[in-house]
């Protein structure tokens, strides 16, 4: 606030909780290291669209990349997914604790009433068996449905996304997702990095759900 946004005392500002509330304030006095801020009025969370991202964890600063861009996009949670081809198996609690603090940071920037929240790597068949009701489960794929299309057809108020890892999903695991109900959709006819890919999905229903909640239209899952 002092050095980069080069705010006076007395200036007004907007405060965040970790619980998703917004503060009005007006700042008191500068410290060392502080900013001592008097609260003038407190509103809770506005409600946001669900939206569960659940990526193949990829290789090196890629994953941190898709991590952090996610949640500025409005991801709700991410979930890292391990994957049949997948080439990282793990992530490890130093990686996984650096993600919490990249979905952190990225709620602080792209002023995010809640950050997005980072899970601990799950399997397939434990993602399949996590899927909340009400919720519509999507799996990329090339040359399915479009993703925009599945989204205007359903009208959900949550939706969980899985992508896959740099050599996609192998057959037993579009088998496994197809029988749990996951809806195969596209992402336009190129080829797609993993976290291209994902990051292309988060936009997409991040756009269409905030759209259908404006709209005030009812809604609901198949």
């Amino acid at each position: 606030m002092r050095t980069v946004l080069r705010l006076d005392v007395d200036s007004r500002v907007s405060l965040l909780d970790p619980g998703g509330a917004e503060h009005q304030g007006v700042i008191e006095r500068y410290e060392r290291d502080r900013a001592v801020i008097r609260v003038v009025s407190s509103s809770p969370s506005p409600a946001r669209p669900q939206i569960i991202l659940a990526a193949a964890i990829v290789k090196g600063p890629r994953m941190d990349f898709l991590v952090e861009k996610a949640a500025e996009l409005g991801a709700s949670e991410l979930w890292p997914l391990i994957c049949a081809r997948g080439l990282v198996r793990s992530s490890g609690a130093e990686r996984l604790a650096r993600w919490g603090r990249l979905a952190l940071s990225a709620a602080k920037q792209s002023q995010s009433p809640i950050a997005m929240e980072v899970r601990a790597p799950i399997g397939l068949d434990d993602l399949i068996r996590a899927v909340r009701p009400g919720t519509l489960a999507v799996i990329c794929a090339q040359g399915g449905e479009p993703l925009g299309e599945v989204i205007r057809r359903v009208h959900p108020c949550a939706i969980l996304i899985a992508v896959g890892p740099e050599g996609d999903f192998d057959d037993a695991e579009r088998a496994k997702t197809a029988k749990a109900g996951f809806v195969a959709a596209g992402l336009g006819p190129n080829r797609l990095r993993s976290e291209t890919a994902a990051l292309a999905a988060v936009s997409i229903a991040a756009g269409l759900l905030h759209d259908e909640q404006g709209s005030g239209e009812d809604a609901k899952t198949e």
